[in-house]
Order: structure tokens, then C-alpha cells, then sequence
């Protein structure tokens, strides 16, 4: 059948799907590229890694596409290294850059300078608007359901409505994306496309470690917890050893400070703990996860995951 065409600058995937970008390490080559194989579009996340590792895997990613799969970064604009990594990606000439966590008059002009197209995480019309002025090629709408910092307290269906009738650039549906059913809502609505994070997260070629991949699919509907990070915002995450020791604004001891935020509250360190996880420690560091990580039941090929979504998707039509 003939699926809902997603189209960005130059990019026209399979299927209106893109991958979330999740740190630390959890959206490398790996899961970027299996994405772009199966017909969606990859990104891979810039936190917390150097400029060389992202380029490594921005290369890894490319070789590893076998036919015209999309991938792009992911760099969040709250990093001290947020500059350096958006060039480094223009240099790497990626397919779009992808910033959320602020706005940067900047990226918009390198991005049309290169030809590259910028796209925006914003969770209102008002930044959406301000998003298209400043030059994005599309926004990305991102709802409470989400997992990691979030931008709102409002459902994604809440906020939707209101940033299609504000903006004419693609607009695209995040959080709490999860079934083929949601992708059909989301279209209705006048969406372009949506943003998967938390399901990507449970399958087989994702970068996460297996114990981050277990956690998710262990989850229960009443583990994930909002917490306030260093970064000044609320994070969705899933309940472990690390989050009882951070609970109720309790500090803790800063053993290697990462000095990676722009504005930090030092009351422990965001990036240090998410590098836990990223290790295999999923007891003592940040497990992030979107709201409805418990419906997910077993770890898949990234294939199988798109067109699952997909047969469901038309068997809603």
C-alpha cells in the first residue's frame, strides 16, 4: 500500500518514522543505521561523547546503510559543545541536525549555509513559530509522555492540534509513540510523521547495553518517575537504586564532573550517571524511558519493530 509521505529538505523516507535521539550511547551507529535500513530515519545522539566519536559513528553509520537511508545527529543546544558538534556534523555533511533543550539563532544559519537541513524540539506553538522564522526545515512536538528532560507537563494530543495550525513547515509527533495506532492519530491530527525513542530502545541492534534493555522490558506502569536533573528540567525515568538516592532534591557527592552544561545545578552529575547506565550499571545511574516503556514485552529486530507499526497502522485505516 501507499504510506504517508514524510518529506524533509531532501529526505523522503519509506515510512513517516523517525528514531529518537537518546544518550549517552544509546543512539549510536548501530540503531541509527538499522533504522535507516528498515525505511525510517536514523539519528544518532551527540551527548556525551567526544567530537571524534561522533564522527566515527556518523562514518560507521553511512557504510553500514546499503541502500538510500537517512541518518542525522542529534546535539542538544544546553552542552558547552553544542557549537563544535554542529559543525563537526555539517562538516560530515549528515542528511539534518536535530537540537532540542534551547534555541540557537546560529544552527539555523550554519544548517542553510551547508545546505543542511535543522530541525527543532519544541513543546509549543509559540516556539514552533519560532522555530520556522529562524529558518527550521521541521519541528518535532515534543508531548509529557516522553522520556528523558522533558519541555512541558502537556500530552503530546494536547499540544499538537495547536503547533499544525501555527506553522507550515513538517511537523512531527513525539512522545509516547509506541503502535501503528498512534502513528494513525497522530497523521489525523496533521502531523507528517512521528518520533520513536523509548521502543527502539528494546531492539536487538540498539547501542544500549542489555541490562538498559532488560530494565525496559521489566518495567511496570508504576516505575517511571519524574525527577529533576542538573539540566534545571524534569526527566522521565525508570525507578532504580540511583533515583532513591536523588529523590526529594537530595544531593550527591560529584565524583568526576563532566563540566558539559552551560547552567548546571551540581547537585549530582546528569551526564556522569546516564555513562553508568551506557556501562551496564543500571542500578546506580539514569535509565530514561518514555511513560508507556511498560507495554513492551520483548526486544525485536528494528525491521520487525517498523513494520509491526506499520500493519498496524493500516489495519486501523
Amino acid at each position: 500500500m501507499n504510506y504517508p509521505q514524510l518529506k524533509i529538505g531532501h529526505m523522503i523516507p519509506m515510512f513517516p518514522i523517525i528514531q529518537g535521539g537518546m544518550g549517552v550511547g544509546i543512539s549510536l551507529s548501530g540503531l541509527a543505521s538499522a533504522v535507516a535500513n528498515a525505511g525510517g530515519i536514523g539519528i544518532i545522539s551527540g551527548t556525551g561523547i567526544t567530537v571524534d566519536e561522533m564522527r566515527f559513528h556518523i562514518r560507521k553509520a553511512r557504510a553500514n546503510i546499503k541502500n538510500s537511508g537517512y541518518i542525522g545527529v542529534n546535539v542538544l543546544f544546553a552542552m558547552n559543545d553544542f557549537a563544535e558538534k554542529m559543525k563537526a556534523a555539517i562538516d560530515e555533511k549528515v542528511d539534518f541536525i536535530i537540537s532540542g533543550a534551547g534555541i540557537s539563532r546560529d544552527m539555523y544559519a550554519w544548517g542553510k549555509e551547508a545546505g543542511i537541513p535543522v530541525i527543532s524540539i519544541v513543546s509549543s506553538a509559540r516556539l514552533a513559530k519560532m522555530s520556522e522564522r529562524l529558518g527550521a526545515a521541521a519541528v518535532v512536538v515534543e508531548g509529557h509522555e516522553a522520556g528523558g528532560h522533558l519541555g512541558t507537563d502537556r500530552p503530546l494530543f494536547d499540544i499538537l492540534p495547536e503547533v499544525v495550525e501555527a506553522v507550515k513547515i513538517p511537523v512531527i509527533a513525539a512522545g509516547g509513540i509506541m503502535t501503528g495506532e498512534d502513528l494513525a492519530r497522530a497523521l489525523r491530527v496533521g502531523a507528517s510523521g512521528v518520533q520513536m525513542g523509548t521502543r527502539f530502545v528494546a531492539s536487538e541492534e540498539c547501542d544500549a547495553p542489555l541490562s538498559f534493555k532488560e530494565k525496559y522490558v521489566q518495567a511496570e506502569q508504576e516505575d517511571t518517575v519524574l525527577v529533576k536533573t542538573t539540566v534545571g528540567l524534569q526527566g522521565r525515568a525508570i525507578k532504580n537504586h540511583f533515583i532513591d538516592l536523588i529523590s526529594d532534591d537530595k544531593k550527591v557527592k560529584i565524583k568526576n564532573c563532566k563540566d558539559c552544561l552551560k547552567n548546571c545545578s551540581y547537585r549530582f552529575c546528569t551526564l556522569d550517571s546516564l555513562i553508568t547506565t551506557m556501562n551496564g550499571d543500571c542500578e546506580n545511574g539514569l535509565v530514561f524511558a518514555g511513560a508507556r516503556v511498560h507495554e513492551i514485552k520483548d526486544i525485536l529486530p528494528v525491521k520487525t519493530i517498523i513494520n509491526n507499526i506499520m500493519s498496524e497502522y493500516q489495519a486501523c485505516l
